[in-house]
């Protein structure tokens, strides 16, 4: 039991940190305040899951005499699939969360060199880095076992939530089947947010599905803008 709570307590900061470098990051880039990721609270599962990954890695690897540099190339090869899973996944629904079809030997756009490159130098960071802050983490969870009754919270809030964005995901790829096209979602949530701007209609930044027209009509626009 203690082992699955730690666990838990990985995915929690994975999750929540990696939705906090992902709302910065499409920031930044793309100058917009988009809420990241598949589900509506800020958490991002994929995140969670890749400190889960990271950590077990860490544990099994670090005390063995391997060369650090195959341990970090593991550690980005395992990312990459965590990447490459969710990515088909997503996309055998006729829907895509995220879009690298413009970088170079891309995947199906779900994968590509540049962001194996990047998970790797993310193992790199974790290995000499942000795994000692982990193992403290850990540390100071053992001593603070209490805080188990805020993972319960956050895994009934993430399971609760899960159920709501998988009933709308259906619709979404309902609608797609339909329309044979594949609809970008992180796209769909700045369009609707543009939408709503226009018509000067009040717009939730973390449930931006649920506004005041019915999201068929939020689908339609989308599809009529990817047609221009």
């Amino acid at each position: 039991m203690t082992v699955f709570l730690q666990i838990v307590f990985i995915f929690y900061l994975g999750s929540t940190f990696g939705w906090t470098i992902e709302l910065f990051f499409r920031r930044i880039v793309h100058k917009k305040w988009v809420n990241p990721g598949f589900l509506i609270g800020p958490y991002l599962p994929i995140y969670g899951f890749g400190l889960v990954f990271l950590t077990i890695i860490y544990f099994i690897f670090q005390s063995q005499s391997i060369n650090p540099i195959i341990i970090i190339l593991l550690m980005g090869f395992v990312m990459t699939l965590i990447e490459l899973i969710g990515g088909l996944i997503s996309l055998k629904n006729k829907v895509r969360l995220w879009d690298y079809r413009d970088r170079w030997l891309n995947y199906k756009g779900i994968i590509c060199p540049l962001f194996s490159a990047i998970w790797t130098i993310v193992g790199a960071l974790y290995y000499y880095i942000i795994a000692e802050n982990i193992i403290n983490a850990l540390d100071w969870f053992s001593e603070n076992i209490a805080f188990s009754y805020i993972l319960g919270i956050f895994t009934g809030v993430i399971i609760i939530d899960a159920f709501y964005s998988c009933k709308l995901y259906s619709k979404i790829k309902k609608y797609a089947k339909e329309n044979n096209i594949i609809i970008k979602y992180e796209q769909l949530k700045i369009d609707i947010k543009e939408f709503q701007k226009s018509a000067r209609e009040k717009y939730s930044f973390l449930n931006p599905f649920n506004q005041t027209k019915p999201l068929k009509n939020y689908l339609n626009l989308y599809k009529e803008k990817t047609k221009k």
